[in-house]
């Protein structure tokens, strides 16, 4: 546990160092493109389109959901998944791609997953608006419920920044688990309720509550519950405990790998 205390203690005291890095980060990754940053929010539109095309019109043939249009159904979901999806990935990735910073820096190597994780909020802010003009455009009003999206908001970067921590240093301790990671990214989107809503009468019992335990569904369906429903979170409390839980594994596991080997991962790297 005094690893964990440790771990954010030094999120906390480089807070400044992480914004002013991925602000840095955030100009750099498309300066070379002519339409530059535009491309972090184009591409996620795209997809948008994408899918409302393939399972809102093609599958679903504009029915609803939940009594709610399919379109801001599902871009109300999507947001916060592009968001972590994204932001898992390159945080996985983050100690082993600054090797040479690793070896140089003088702040600490804790923070490079977060870094990644603050330099992709700029796209989920424009994403977020989108998808409150989207409902808007379909009858979704605001709510006294939307004020808990700022607690979904708080679960879905400590979740990031548990997951983010134990991924980095597992991928520079096995090579291959970016890989794997990709693979498991991938089947989480189908397996997240992103897409379709898994919680009826056409999946059996047991099987839904599986998928239920997933930190990702719990995030998308609290900002669906937080902008589309009446239900407050502590209204399921099992799958609340469930997520802090995990999050709570993660920390210890992450944090305990970090700080054994972060003195040779210049070496392993």
């Amino acid at each position: 546990m005094k690893e964990v205390f440790t771990l954010l203690k030094e999120q906390f005291e480089s807070i400044g160092i992480i914004f002013r890095i991925s602000k840095y980060e955030d100009k750099a990754e498309y300066q070379s493109h002519y339409l530059g940053l535009v491309w972090e929010y184009l591409y996620p539109l795209i997809q948008i389109g994408i899918y409302w095309l393939v399972f809102g019109i093609g599958l679903k043939h504009g029915s609803t959901t939940h009594g709610v249009d399919y379109l801001p159904w599902m871009v109300i979901g999507i947001t916060p998944w592009f968001f972590m999806n994204r932001a898992s990935l390159d945080a996985s990735k983050s100690i082993y791609q600054r090797v040479g910073m690793v070896s140089k820096m003088k702040f600490p190597v804790s923070i490079l997953p977060t870094i990644k994780i603050v330099s992709n909020l700029s796209a989920f802010w424009t994403m977020l608006v989108f998808s409150i003009v989207v409902g808007g455009l379909y009858g979704v009003r605001p709510s006294i419920y939307w004020i808990q999206w700022l607690y979904y908001f708080v679960c879905m970067i400590a979740w990031l920044i548990a997951f983010g921590i134990f991924n980095s240093t597992i991928s520079v301790l096995v090579r291959d688990y970016r890989i794997l990671l990709q693979s498991l990214m991938r089947m989480l989107f189908y397996m997240s309720g992103v897409l379709f809503n898994f919680e009826t009468n056409s999946f059996p019992a047991p099987f839904v509550h599986i998928l239920q335990l997933n930190p990702f569904f719990y995030v998308v369906s609290g900002f669906r519950d937080s902008m589309l429903s009446t239900n407050w979170f502590w209204q399921k409390p099992t799958l609340t405990i469930v997520f802090w839980g995990m999050i709570l594994f993660f920390l210890l596991v992450g944090s305990h790998l970090h700080y054994k080997f972060r003195s040779r991962f210049v070496d392993l790297i």
